[in-house]
């Protein structure tokens, strides 16, 4: 796992998952919305090791990051029991939002899915779009 004091923003980050049977079919093999469950804990993984604790960030400042749009790759099926590598890596960071590089990988290296996430800094409040803080996200610069 990552060191809080090693984890730079605009570092590639690996957030290690394995593949359970709530995570399948009856197969064994992974539906597809489980991929989005494991991005959506490693993108959370990775704002962790960063040192944000997004329940804090929400309770200060009524702000939270949402899936604005996703585009996704599915290249090949996760099984039961696979261990897996979920990579976060910021590509674009605009006002009020971030852009994410994401993939899964099997431990053997084989790459399952590719996708790009738009996440948008939002007021939960007026569920509007807001610029995000410049010193929210310690490293990664408008």
């Amino acid at each position: 796992m990552s060191d809080t004091s090693q984890v730079l923003a605009t570092e590639p980050f690996e957030w290690p998952v394995r593949v359970y049977w709530e995570d399948t079919d009856a197969g064994g093999v992974v539906y597809h919305a489980s991929y989005l469950r494991f991005m959506e804990r490693a993108r959370s993984e990775w704002l962790r090791a960063l040192g944000i604790n997004q329940s804090a960030v929400k309770e200060s400042t009524g702000l939270a990051f949402l899936v604005r749009e996703m585009q996704i790759d599915f290249l090949r099926a996760a099984l039961l029991d696979d261990e897996l590598a979920v990579s976060v890596e910021v590509k674009e960071r605009r006002a009020a939002s971030i852009l994410f590089a994401q993939t899964i990988r099997r431990a053997d290296g084989a790459e399952l899915i590719r996708a790009k996430v738009r996440v948008a800094c939002v007021d939960v409040r007026r569920m509007r779009p807001v610029q995000i803080p410049a010193d929210l996200i310690p490293g990664l610069s408008p």
